[in-house]
């Protein structure tokens, strides 16, 4: 038996709510980020019912069956290297209904395209590389035994911050217009592979 409080309130059942009706209020078309999945949704179906017929997976266990014995196990992890092929996901039973079917190709679509990095640095850390750069320029083992280096960060540390910074064209040309950036040659210690 719990003795604590907050775990006792827990279990306390509602009787006010119907449980089988919590999923229209849940799954509510409201709730759905997806633009396209939710021009799709039937409110009158069900969660599953609507996702088989865009050809979505509500259960990816009997979607993907896994084999239960031993045998067929390692039959599949010999045949596949386990691995699922494309020509296997397709011959799996999905019912699509032809209007809805577009909701997978779109979703595909927006999986496969090419996304845009968006990492940017702290201001602090901004304004300490550039303290660096604008008082040691390339020398980097000088830069590790600055005072200002409170971290006590090696120099190979502090080479891999100002590449991070100068591979971060929305920071690194703010830092270019300021300072006269050709006066410093960075471009021996920084790779394109590595940034």
């Amino acid at each position: 038996m719990t003795k604590l409080r907050k775990q006792r309130r827990r279990k306390v059942f509602r009787h006010n709510v119907n449980r089988k009706r919590m999923r229209n209020k849940i799954f509510g078309v409201g709730n759905i980020g997806c633009k396209e999945v939710k021009n799709a949704w039937e409110n009158k179906k069900s969660i599953e019912t609507n996702l088989i017929e865009m050809g979505l997976s509500y259960d990816p266990n009997k979607t993907i069956k896994i084999p239960k014995s031993k045998t067929e196990l390692k039959a599949f992890l010999k045949s596949n290297k386990g691995e699922w092929n494309e020509t296997q996901i397709e011959e799996m039973d999905m019912p699509t209904r032809p209007d809805k079917k577009q909701v997978v190709t779109i979703l595909e679509e927006e999986a496969k395209a090419p996304r845009q990095r968006k990492i940017r640095l702290p201001n602090s850390i901004v304004e300490w590389v550039t303290y660096l750069m604008n008082k040691y320029g390339n020398d980097f083992k000088a830069m590790e035994r600055d005072k200002k280096n409170y971290n006590q960060e090696t120099w190979k540390q502090i080479r891999q911050k100002i590449r991070r910074f100068l591979s971060i064209p929305e920071q690194c040309n703010k830092y270019k217009e300021d300072i006269n950036f050709s006066v410093f040659d960075f471009s021996e210690h920084i790779s394109d592979d590595e940034l």
